[in-house]
Formats: C-alpha cells, structure tokens, sequence
C-alpha cells in the first residue's frame, strides 16, 4: 500500500512515471533542484493539478508524521467469502489530529533540524506515546464501476463520500522502534503486489505499472532471494518453486517444477478461493478503460480549492504557489503556470499572478512592466 498522506497522484498513466520523477530530481549540469522543471512538467501535464494543489495546501507539509493521514491512493478489489467483488479504498485516519506546518515553520525547521521527523516519531515511541489510526475503507459495488460518473480508476481522483462513505476497519498502531535502521528498514520491501487471498488490483493503470516496477527494484537494490530476508520474510511457511540466485538461504527439494505428480505445492483454491481479478477489454495500459461523464483532470482540484479550503486556507495556499513559482521559474513556464491555476479556478489564478508580479515589482521597483510576457498575459486576461 502507497501510505501517502494524500489520496491522489501527480500522474495516471505509469508510462509517464520516469518522466516526472526526473522532473522533480537533481539538473544534470549542477546537481541542484530546479522548480523550473517541476513546473514545466506539471504544466504540460493538466492532470497533475489535483495533486499540486494538496501538495501546495496546507497538509503538503505534515507537522510530524503522527499528525498525518495515510491512504492507498490506489483503488483494490475485495472478495467476500460469498465470492462478491468489491472496489475499495483505503484511509488511515490519523488518532493524533491532522497538524501542518505553515511554509515559514517549515523553512526555520529545515535549518534547525533535518531529522526532526524522524526524532520525534522515534521518541515518541520510545516515551510510551505510541501513535495510532483508524482504518476506513470506502467500497463501491463491482458493477457500479463502468457507469460512474467519473473514472473509479484514476489515481488522481478521489471518491466523493457522500457516494462512498467510510466504513471503520480498524487501527493501526506503532508500539515499538527497530533496532538497527538498516536491517528493519532500509531492507524492508514492501511492494503492492505482495497481496492475500481476497485481495486484488483493480484497473488502475499506475497499480498495474506498480505491480511490476516495485519487485524488478528489490531484485536490483537488494537481491534475488530479498524475501528471505528476516525483515521481509512471511511468517508462514512458504510453498513455492523458486530456487537458486545469489545469498539464497532457505533449501529446496525436488519436484521444482509444475505441474508434477511428485506432491509438489499447488494452489489451494478450495480454502482460499480463485486469486481476485476482472476481465480487460481493449488496451488496458494507455487507452482508457470507459468514457465517464466528469473525467476533467481539473475538477477535483476546483472543487477542492472552492468547497474544500476555507479563505485562510485559500490564502495559504496561494501565498505557497507564489514562493514557489518566484524561485527559479522561468517566464514560458511562469506563464503557463497562470494559465494551469486559472483552470483550477480563475479568481485562484488571478491571485497567484497577481502575488508573483508584485513579489517581482519589489524586488525590481524599476522594471518595465509591460516588457513582461506573464503581465501581459494577464492584462489581455482581464
């Protein structure tokens, strides 16, 4: 599972993934962070805005990692024992309270303490004050999937839930601290297709995509036999025929083949049912699954910024893209970034092209304003 403290994506389709993680890395030529880069991407890519503007709100910034939510982001399949299919979401609800730090409180910490995210979640525990959250899932029947009025299966879509409500699971709580960082997790592997009997994936296409990249990377970063890795091993017996690679630990022995007739392991379908799925039609990678009536990439992120977000936290958010898009951002993008926020909302647009020209006039009193593309931009605008 993702645990992202938020619901949604930058991107839905895993063809893209490379792409935009380059955009948010190190330039090649001097090893430093370019919000120029990120800015473009997002951009050029329309369906990024819901996700930018959590990242830029007020929880982009958790106050401590007790004091933020976790969700799947990912949609999952259920299967009861009746054999009745189900897509679910998950929500780990923080029992701490939802905490942010503002742009500033974040600026001053990053000097002041470069761990203090993980201190305070270690001592934390260390002092008995074990953080905990409550499990929710939101479920939506099988069958309702194909006539949403939106793509169910869209990691930058989040389900309404007034639609779909939460329903309480359980609670998730952490008691106890490792004792050596590299062995419990820096070698931990934890991987979305890992999954249990009545579980399975769903149609999202960054899932799919997950499914493959996160074990070929464990085999990459740590090795073949990774899941003997005490950290990483099942707690059960495991039945399967795999065998040989480097720093294998656990023994084999014939039949390692299948199928056999020498009482090899097999599927047990009887106890533990078929493995969950659903039937593709059609190119399931890059076409989409079915044409629903609110696939707009810029919706969620309107209602978000219009229903969701009260005036203070309207301004933050606004006050965050301005320091963003005023450190390094170069005037093509800056303008298209006017252009990206105006689709969110036109007053938010209007607002944060107002904040980045006066943050320029100040510190260039004397600048010809009508030299500048971007103010141009938003005269002809207005």
């Amino acid at each position: 599972m993702v645990g992202n403290n938020t619901p949604v994506f930058f991107i839905k389709d895993p063809m893209k993934f490379q792409h935009f993680i380059r955009s948010q890395k190190r330039r090649a030529d001097n090893n430093l962070r370019d919000h120029d880069m990120q800015w473009d991407f997002w951009t050029l890519s329309p369906e990024s805005a819901h996700q930018v503007t959590w990242l830029m709100g007020d929880r982009g910034i958790p106050r401590t990692w007790r004091h933020m939510n976790g969700y799947s982001s990912h949609t999952y399949m259920w299967v009861n024992a009746a054999g009745e299919r189900f897509w679910v979401k998950y929500h780990f609800k923080t029992d701490q309270g939802v905490e942010f730090f503002t742009q500033d409180e974040a600026d001053q910490l990053a000097s002041a303490d470069t761990d203090y995210h993980t201190r305070d979640l270690f001592e934390s525990i260390a002092q008995g004050d074990h953080p905990s959250w409550t499990l929710f899932v939101q479920l939506m029947p099988f069958d309702e999937a194909e006539a949403y009025r939106f793509n169910p299966f869209d990691l930058t879509k989040v389900w309404p839930h007034a639609d779909y409500p939460l329903t309480e699971v359980g609670r998730l709580t952490l008691d106890r601290n490792p004792t050596d960082h590299h062995t419990e997790i820096e070698q931990a592997a934890f991987e979305p297709n890992n999954l249990v009997p009545g579980i399975g994936a769903s149609p999202d296409r960054m899932l799919l995509g997950r499914m493959f990249a996160y074990a070929d990377a464990h085999r990459y970063r740590i090795g073949a036999n990774y899941k003997q890795i005490p950290v990483n091993a099942s707690k059960s017996p495991v039945h399967s025929y795999s065998k040989d690679g480097a720093m294998r630990v656990t023994n084999v022995s014939d039949p390692v083949y299948a199928p056999n007739s020498k009482g090899g392991p097999r599927a047990d379908v009887e106890q533990y049912g078929t493995p969950a799925g659903w039937a593709a039609q059609g190119d399931m990678v890059r076409a989409g699954y079915v044409s629903h009536a609110e696939d707009d990439d810029w919706g969620q992120a309107r209602t978000m910024v219009r229903e969701v977000l009260d005036d203070d936290a309207r301004t933050r958010l606004v006050d965050n893209i301005v320091g963003h898009l005023l450190n390094g951002v170069s005037e093509p993008v800056l303008v298209r970034a006017f252009e990206y926020w105006r689709n969110v909302d036109e007053d938010l647009g209007k607002q944060v092209e107002a904040g980045v020209h006066a943050k320029q006039d100040e510190k260039d009193p004397k600048a010809e304003k009508q030299a500048n593309p971007a103010r141009e931009s938003m005269q002809r605008k207005a």
